[in-house]
């Protein structure tokens, strides 16, 4: 964890990559976009947490249909900057079986931790998932699963902001940025 001047510093070193601004309307253009698709299915929106809390909370308000709502929690990442071994630390609560099923996340990075989660949720019965992110990495690698719905790009950078942590810190900017000399 980044003590507070740490993080102060890295927010005053980072390079601002994407404005409150550009992401208010881009959660605007997908909250259009999810609700000419699933608008009539009566989904069960599914946030990863933590990092998807943000783009949830505020894209949920944004969506003029019923929807449940619900979350759970799978990462690759913890504290670090790189991912790791994945790990379930809870499931939903909410039955997934014969449901339309949107999970919303803050990044597609690799996809590795996405198109388990996707699959999870299919093996338990979800009629269908579709993947809403906030940023997809222009990392160039080959990933194994796609966004149905992304609001940005973001480059091969650590990025940080709008749930999106740098050493637990940050989570809670309105925009994104990348850290100094990633």
């Amino acid at each position: 964890m980044a003590s507070r001047e740490e993080a102060l510093d890295m927010l005053a070193q980072a390079e601002l990559i994407h404005s409150a601004e550009t992401l208010a309307a881009a959660v605007d253009r997908v909250a259009g976009e999810i609700t000419a698709r699933l608008g009539e299915s009566n989904p069960l929106v599914l946030c990863v947490m933590t990092g998807g809390i943000m783009f949830a909370g505020q894209l949920m308000a944004r969506l003029p249909f019923p929807a449940d709502f619900d979350y759970l929690h799978a990462t690759r990442y913890g504290q670090d900057t790189a991912g790791g071994a994945l790990s379930w630390r809870a499931a939903p609560w909410t039955s997934v079986k014969d449901r339309t099923v949107l999970v919303v996340d803050d990044i597609l990075d690799e996809g590795v931790t996405l198109a388990a989660v996707k699959d999870r949720l299919l093996h338990q019965g979800a009629k269908a998932v579709y993947l809403a992110v906030v940023a997809d990495k222009e990392n160039g690698k080959d990933k194994p699963v796609a966004a149905d719905f992304t609001a940005l790009t973001v480059p091969d950078r650590f990025v940080f902001g709008y749930g999106m942590d740098a050493y637990g810190a940050w989570r809670n900017l309105p925009a994104i940025y990348a850290l100094k000399g990633q």
